[in-house]
């Protein structure tokens, strides 16, 4: 006797083809449980990557409500008038913005020294009759000092304008930077000539003060000189700290 194979017997042909289909839907939920777990995987560290951009933009707002509400009230302590006042706060916003716009454009991981000078000075030159000479040695500055950078260069500017070497029609500025030493150090030079005759304040100003915290901000220190042919500022600076993401 001899016994039907699958072919020969309906019910045993069902129970082949449902251990078939039983085996092919191991496979597949063993795949879709397989790619559900990447996707989780995928999925949490895209929530881990937000949450930690989230925290770091948090950070950065914070800090700039935090420098635009000491530069307001400051800005206007320090003032003669409200009118003073408001022109003060309105340079340093618009200094500010022009540092971030800096740092957007160069994909926030810095830019280089020369970049922050030109948009520092640009709205203060006259294209047609240059009144500042830019020269030094090449070097990139990390995102967490440009601000620093540009407010400091601001307020140089800003002070010129006011009582230096912007104040007439024939004064000139001249911005140097140099690498030199071990560890290595950027000094730049800011001297003014073609001014008035400079006298030194009896009173340290708003502005003075911020770029002194603004170079504390890098470990570095500031030096300023009131030689009657010109304002002389030196920034010295670790090299270390204007690359590094955060200061030394």
């Amino acid at each position: 006797m001899t016994s039907d194979g699958p072919s020969d017997n309906p019910l045993a042909a069902e129970n082949a083809d449902l251990r078939t289909l039983l085996v092919q839907a191991g496979i597949d939920a063993a795949r879709l449980l397989a790619e559900a777990g990447i996707h989780a995987a995928e999925n949490e560290a895209a929530k881990k990557l937000q949450r930690l951009l989230l925290e770091e933009l948090h950070h950065r707002v914070k800090n700039t409500l935090a420098t635009v509400i000491a530069i307001t009230s400051q800005s206007l302590r320090n003032a003669a008038n409200l009118k003073e006042g408001s022109e003060a706060v309105e340079l340093r916003l618009v200094a500010l913005g022009r540092a971030h716009d800096l740092l957007l454009q160069s994909q926030t991981t810095g830019a280089s020294m020369a970049d922050i000078i030109h948009a520092a000075i640009e709205p203060f030159d006259r294209k047609e009759n240059s009144r500042f000479i830019v020269k030094g040695d090449p070097m990139e500055v990390g995102a967490a000092a440009v601000l620093s950078v540009s407010m400091s260069l601001n307020e140089l500017c800003t002070n010129a304008v006011k009582h230096g070497a912007l104040s007439n029609a024939t004064g000139r500025i001249e911005i140097s930077t140099t690498i030199a030493g071990t560890p290595p150090h950027m000094k730049l030079t800011w001297t003014e000539t073609g001014g008035p005759a400079t006298v030194e304040p009896t009173r340290r100003s708003f502005g003075t003060r911020l770029i002194g915290r603004l170079a504390e901000e890098l470990h570095g220190k500031v030096t300023l000189a009131y030689p009657p042919a010109g304002f002389i500022y030196e920034l010295d600076v670790p090299s270390a700290a204007l690359k590094s993401p955060t200061p030394l």
